[in-house]
């Protein structure tokens, strides 16, 4: 019963006016950066961070929620019917969904992907419903120790899960680590890597990291490649076959169930999900050499996939405050920016925010059925827009927003230098997810880490003592022997 009044009090405050508008432009703006191509939606949540300062909490959620989850739809249209992935989720999708738009079937793949998305996404929120409850009381019984060992078991798994080399990826967690050092020690006074600015003596803003090393460095990599765009095919009849139906509905099952488990792992997330879902399709399929040629499984397994594991990825956020990706410890900082500290309480303190958010998902998801099917002509139309037109004023709306902050130009030249940065990141092959990560978890870490010490008086083996924190801290040295076996490389480097 419990649980059917916090789903109608979720419902209650989803359904307020103000919060649907924003639920809407959420979704509006997700299925936009979905199609245009080399956005995605960690620039823009970036990019919207400083905006969300003037913004309610539920409402500035609702719509940063909106974004994430909406981008995976819009991403399959220009997937299917121009070849170009508005982001990385929607990579896979391009292999099948073009071919079966050349095939003339670009409606029936763009009806599938639609339903199995909308499916997936109303099933990946009801996983949040059941789980939600039951991990939030878990995590009240943690202790400082328990939460330290929990955070270190979060960054090994972004490294495992992190694409590219294992080396840059530790690399770049030790990096985020470094960098949420700076600033004023909380138990000494002491200032730590501040060089006597005192800008910095509460830290590096979160916005203007995220705004440059996700935003100004996207901008600039994309302008510097050449996006060739296929000529867009007529979309035709939405009525898929029985036999495409017939074939579409365990692969959207298999997709949906996957994804969900790998969208709650730190590290995983809507990518993951949809490479690994189009690679179990390929190696169950009787007929694995359709594949690419334009198997509806192809389309319909990765599309469920990536948006089951866009919603399960609020999981670990909501109710450890674990942020399992780049877009989730955006997220922590919107969430932080409001004065809201991640965690279990959140549910307890926060009951109106936490439902709130879970009901606008089951929304969000049927507005963007309504929004991509009808509107897939002017989503399309919008690729016309050549990418040199949008940089300028992509960059002047980053630079606005670090301004708004504090109305200071110290945060548009932070921007600027994270930017150059990220940009460098991107010359070198290493992925910003794990250096957002380092940085949002290490100021936690840290303070997790003194309160410990402090609660066992200077005894190291409190961490062992705890038997959650014990369980944990094999499941991270398990990981790491995992990693270290030349079987598991071998699968990571086939999977990535």
């Amino acid at each position: 019963m419990e649980l059917f009044e916090n789903l109608a009090l979720g419902f209650s405050v989803a359904f307020t006016f103000q919060n649907l508008i924003y639920a809407l432009l959420g979704c509006l703006l997700g299925t936009l950066i979905g199609v245009l191509p080399g956005i995605g939606p960690v620039a823009t949540i970036a990019m919207l961070l400083p905006i969300t300062f003037h913004l309610p909490p539920t409402a500035s959620l609702i719509m940063l929620a909106g974004i994430y989850y909406g981008a995976s739809y819009g991403g399959s249209t220009t997937s299917i019917l121009v070849n170009l992935p508005g982001e990385s989720a929607s990579v896979v999708t391009c292999l099948d969904g073009y071919q079966m738009a050349r095939n003339g079937r670009a409606g029936a793949a763009l009806s599938i992907s639609a339903v199995g998305s909308f499916f997936a996404g109303t099933v990946g929120t009801a996983i949040i419903v059941m789980f939600a409850e039951p991990l939030t009381r878990m995590a009240q019984k943690f202790g400082p120790a328990d939460y330290c060992s929990l955070m270190a078991l979060g960054l090994v798994a972004a490294v495992i899960l992190a694409s590219g080399s294992v080396i840059k990826a530790i690399a770049m967690v030790f990096l985020g680590l470094l960098f949420g050092l700076v600033g004023t020690d909380v138990n000494t006074g002491a200032q730590r890597f501040t060089f006597d600015i005192p800008e910095l003596s509460d830290g590096i803003d979160f916005a203007p990291i995220a705004m440059g090393l996700f935003g100004i460095a996207e901008i600039v990599v994309n302008l510097e490649r050449r996006l060739e765009r296929s000529g867009a095919i007529k979309v035709g009849s939405l009525w898929p076959t029985r036999e495409e139906i017939r074939r579409s509905i365990p692969a959207v099952l298999r997709g949906t169930t996957l994804g969900a488990l790998l969208g709650v792992l730190p590290g995983g997330g809507p990518t993951l999900g949809a490479f690994s879902s189009y690679t179990l399709e390929k190696k169950i399929s009787r007929n694995p050499g359709e594949f690419g040629k334009g198997a509806v499984e192809g389309v319909a397994a990765p599309e469920a996939a990536n948006n089951a594991a866009a919603q399960t990825s609020f999981i670990p956020m909501l109710t450890l405050g674990i942020p399992s990706n780049a877009v989730m410890a955006l997220m922590v900082g919107a969430m932080i920016i409001q004065g809201i500290q991640p965690g279990p309480e959140v549910m307890t303190k926060k009951p109106d925010l936490f439902w709130g958010m879970i009901a606008s998902m089951w929304i969000g998801n049927f507005m963007l059925v309504i929004i991509n099917l009808p509107m897939i002509g002017m989503w399309v139309k919008l690729l016309t827009v050549p990418y040199r037109f949008l940089a300028p004023a992509i960059l002047l709306f980053c630079c606005i927003g670090a301004y708004s902050l504090q109305n200071s130009t110290f945060h548009v030249l932070q921007v600027a230098m994270f930017g150059v940065l990220g940009y460098i990141f991107v010359r070198l092959g290493c992925e910003g997810a794990p250096f957002l990560l380092g940085l949002v978890l290490g100021p936690q870490m840290e303070e997790y880490f003194r309160r410990a010490m402090l609660l066992s008086r200077g005894d190291p083996m409190v961490f062992i003592e705890r038997p959650i924190s014990l369980g944990l801290l094999i499941t991270t040295a398990l990981l790491l022997i995992l990693m270290a076996l030349p079987s598991i490389k071998k699968a990571r480097q086939e999977a990535f």
